[in-house]
C-alpha cells in the first residue's frame, strides 16, 4: 500500500457515493448490517465508514435504542456521508482506526466494511477494535476476495496495464484486492489478541450498471486509482477501461461478478 492509496479527496467522495455504492458496496453493506442487527447490540462503532453506506443500513435495521458512532480517517468522506444523511441520528467522528479515541469496552459491536485493506498495520487496528469491545462483543468486517473473482476491477486493471505498460496503475490489485488470504487475516486477528478463531464466509454477488462507462468512471475516477493516473490521462484511462468492459460484457447494460469475505470474531 502507498500513501496515495489512502487519499480520498477532491471529487472522489461524490463519485464514490454516487457510482461505487450501488455498483459494488450496497449488497455487502446490507449483509453486514443484518449480521450486526441479529446480535441486537446497544452500542455500535463503525470504523472506516467512508460515505456511510453501512451506516445508513445500520440506522435502518438496528433497534431504535441502539447508538451508532461512525468514524473514518478521511474527513472528506465523512462530509459526504453527513450530506447524504441517515434515517436516524448518528454520531459522526473523524478517527484513526489504529488509535481509536474511545475508552475500553465501550461498544457491543465494531463494524468495518472494506476498510481493513487500507490499515497500514492490520494487527494494530484489530487490537484497537478488541480494546473498545466489551467482553463477548463482536468485531465483524469484510474484505474483497482476489481481483480475479471481481470482474469489473479485474478488467479495468488489465486494461490500464495495457494502456500504460511503462507505469501500470496497480491500486485495485494492490490494496482493495490485496488482502484476501483468510489464513493471513486469522493470524493478524490472533496477533491482535483475539483468542477464538474467526468465523469466515465467502459471498458472491452481482455488480450491474446501465452502461460500460459507469464502472469505468467509478473505478478510474471514484477511487484512489485516480491518484495513480496522470490528470492529463484520466479521460484516456477511463475510455480504455470502458472499452474493455464493453468488449467483455457488451455495449449495453453490464453484469459482472463480485466476491468478498465476511469475518466475525468475538472478544472473549
Amino acid at each position: 500500500m502507498t500513501l496515495a492509496d489512502t487519499k480520498f479527496g477532491g471529487s472522489i467522495p461524490q463519485l464514490y457515493d454516487r457510482l461505487l455504492v450501488p455498483l459494488i458496496f450496497q449488497p455487502y453493506a446490507d449483509d453486514l448490517a443484518a449480521r450486526v442487527a441479529h446480535e441486537r447490540p446497544a452500542h455500535v462503532l463503525e470504523v472506516a465508514a467512508g460515505t456511510g453506506v453501512v451506516t445508513r443500513a445500520l440506522a435502518a435495521c438496528l433497534p431504535a435504542a441502539s447508538t451508532i458512532v461512525a468514524t473514518d480517517l478521511n474527513q472528506a468522506m465523512l462530509d459526504q456521508a453527513v450530506a447524504t444523511g441517515t434515517a436516524r441520528p448518528v454520531q459522526w467522528q473523524q478517527a484513526d482506526a489504529m488509535r481509536l479515541p474511545f475508552p475500553d469496552a465501550a461498544f457491543d459491536a465494531v463494524v468495518c466494511q472494506f476498510g481493513a485493506m487500507f490499515f497500514p498495520d492490520k494487527a494494530a487496528a484489530y487490537a484497537e477494535a478488541r480494546r473498545v469491545l466489551r467482553p463477548g462483543g463482536q468485531f465483524i468486517f469484510n474484505v474483497w476476495d482476489r481481483i480475479e473473482d471481481n470482474d469489473f476491477a479485474h478488467v479495468v486493471t488489465d486494461a490500464l496495464a495495457q494502456a500504460f505498460p511503462l507505469d501500470p496503475p496497480g491500486f485495485l490489485a494492490r490494496t482493495p484486492h490485496g488482502y484476501h488470504d483468510l489464513a493471513i487475516i486469522a493470524d493478524d486477528l490472533a496477533r491482535a489478541g483475539f483468542t477464538t478463531p474467526p468465523v469466515c464466509s465467502t459471498l458472491a454477488a452481482r455488480s450491474r450498471a446501465a452502461a460500460p462507462d459507469i464502472p469505468a468512471i467509478a473505478y478510474c475516477q471514484g477511487t484512489p486509482l485516480r491518484n495513480e493516473i496522470a490528470a492529463s490521462s484520466l479521460a484516456e484511462a477511463t475510455a480504455h477501461a470502458a472499452a474493455a468492459i464493453a468488449q467483455r460484457f457488451g455495449p449495453g447494460p453490464v453484469d459482472g461478478k463480485i466476491q468478498a469475505h465476511v469475518i466475525a470474531v468475538a472478544r472473549p
